[in-house]
């Protein structure tokens, strides 16, 4: 009867059973509180408080959905669309549509491992770069849910190995430091090694959904993506003027560390440009904030959930009941250990909250039953990232919806949750286990 257990659990539960994510969070952060012994009150009070620690990012995400419609009516995005559509139809051959639909994953992964390491802008690129793509990715008849699991393995996997961008703050700041801080004597330099293991259990993930789960032609309606990304007349100034724009956009976020102020700049520019005169500014924010809107209350809502299941004070619960189930079993204490994991970050939504939770009892946990340093780093930092691909409540699978989704033909549970909770939280579960055992 653990709270934490029984709310991930019904929340997944009615996510599955399609009831909308941001009411399944807040049933199932209700249940947490009452199932915790915390009275109404208190529960309502504990979600209320955490709600806030999701208003940021959904004003992120507003913003940048307005930036996106923004950029869509500029004509850059029906241009790039033209150029790959005729590349495509230069030669329609089987050989040449296998060479487009390539070239276009691995420019797909290669901007989300970006956005990770080099440009680190998160997920802001997603609702810019794919709504105009989905025109090729129809007439290449690619399978979205591929392209899910291919910008998520490069969202997650990339923080999980690489020490710089948002690597550098969860492998560095996060799981280093708070390892540290529980007596574990770990250096910087231990980490990446640490948790390649598990990063190669995301790589077989990867290619399972590229070679065997969706390489099939899959049909999508091209009116309804028409309805959604209008082609535009191309005109060479307002192209210039989105060049600007995007280039503007991503400086400022890198300057101030803001999406918010970045998305802002952005629309500002188009807004006084003159670029968008054709459209009415009021519809353009007022779309992107409607496209955007989805994600925004789930990423409040699973603050607020997130801030009831601490207050219940079951995670500690659970992890300590575990222990008295595991007895001298280190494979199965490992096993259990990233099992918990899994559970916290499908409800939390997000790995770089949960390694503070889990480390404090994790740490002495390991220690106990004789695991090197290594192992322990590996452990923690698999059990946080399990969960963050596969969740509802994820940006890892909410990014590639709101980009995926523009046309209303992909279902956020059904082609983003799903299929990336299969491709990568059971491999990484194998390969975090492995880790354990072996190093």
């Amino acid at each position: 009867m653990n709270a934490v257990v029984i709310a991930v659990c019904l929340m997944l539960g009615l996510s599955l059973a399609r009831v909308n994510v941001v009411i399944a969070l807040t049933v199932s952060a209700l249940v947490a509180g009452l199932v915790g012994g915390m009275n109404l009150d208190q529960t309502v009070d504990a979600f209320n408080t955490g709600l806030g620690g999701g208003a940021q990012i959904a004003l992120s995400y507003a913003l940048l959905g307005a930036f996106a419609v923004a950029l869509s009516h500029s004509g850059l995005t029906t241009l790039i669309s033209r150029k790959v559509i005729a590349r495509l139809g230069q030669e329609e051959s089987p050989g040449n549509i296998n060479k487009v639909r390539w070239f276009l994953l691995l420019a797909i992964l290669a901007m989300a491992v970006s956005s990770q390491n080099i440009l680190p802008i998160h997920i802001a690129f997603i609702p810019i770069l794919i709504p105009p793509l989905l025109h090729v990715m129809s007439k290449l008849k690619l399978d979205r849910r591929l392209v899910a699991c291919v910008l998520t393995f490069g969202l997650v996997t990339t923080y999980m190995i690489l020490p710089v961008g948002f690597g550098g703050i969860f492998l560095n700041d996060i799981l280093l430091s708070n390892l540290t801080s529980n007596n574990l004597d770990a250096v910087r330099e231990q980490i990446p090694s640490a948790m390649l293991i598990p990063a190669l259990g995301m790589v077989v993930g990867l290619f399972i959904a590229v070679f065997i789960s969706y390489r099939k032609p899959r049909e999508y309606k091209e009116e309804l993506i028409l309805a959604a990304e209008p082609e535009e007349t191309l005109n060479r100034r307002n192209i210039i003027i989105a060049l600007v724009a995007i280039a503007s956009t991503l400086a400022v976020q890198r300057y101030t560390g803001s999406m918010i102020f970045g998305a802002l700049i952005g629309f500002i520019i188009f807004s006084f440009s003159g670029a968008l005169k054709h459209v009415a500014d009021q519809d353009i924010f007022n779309q992107g904030v409607r496209m955007m809107a989805n994600i925004g209350f789930i990423m409040i809502s699973a603050a607020g959930f997130a801030a009831v299941v601490k207050a219940t004070g079951d995670v500690g619960t659970l992890v300590d009941s575990l222990s008295h189930l595991i007895g001298d079993n280190r494979a199965l204490a490992a096993f259990l250990m990233l099992v918990v994991g899994l559970l916290i970050t499908m409800g939390i939504g997000s790995s770089f909250s949960t390694i503070p939770i889990i480390a404090t009892v994790y740490v002495p946990l390991a220690i106990s039953f004789g695991f090197s340093v290594p192992a322990t780093i590996a452990l923690v930092g698999t059990a946080a990232a399990l969960g963050d691909a596969g969740s509802p409540a994820s940006d890892s699978t909410l990014g590639p919806t709101a980009g995926l989704n523009a046309d209303g033909q992909h279902d956020h549970i059904r082609d983003s949750v799903i299929p990336t909770f299969i491709h990568y939280n059971i491999p990484l579960l194998i390969s975090g286990w492995i880790a354990a055992m072996v190093l």
